[in-house]
């Protein structure tokens, strides 16, 4: 995990907020809640990409354990 996805998903917010806030006053609210939902969707697409790396490492792991496993019995024997 990089520091820099936490400022991408930062910057989306600060993003999505401000052009919230610009058609909230000029009495556009219904766009405004379509843009808060690409907001949304936005980050959820980036933190879904994370959690699928963890998920790709946390095997990559397991695996290697067991193949240390299998080397240790065949030492052990």
């Amino acid at each position: 995990m990089d520091i820099s996805i936490i400022f991408k998903i930062a910057a989306i917010g600060i993003i999505v907020t401000v052009v919230c806030q610009i058609l909230k006053k000029s009495d556009r609210d219904d766009i405004a809640m379509y843009v808060s939902i690409i907001g949304v969707i936005l980050v959820l697409t980036v933190v879904i990409g994370m959690i699928g790396d963890l998920f790709s490492e946390i095997k990559e792991i397991f695996e290697l354990e067991k193949g240390f496993i299998k080397e240790w019995k065949s030492l052990k024997s």
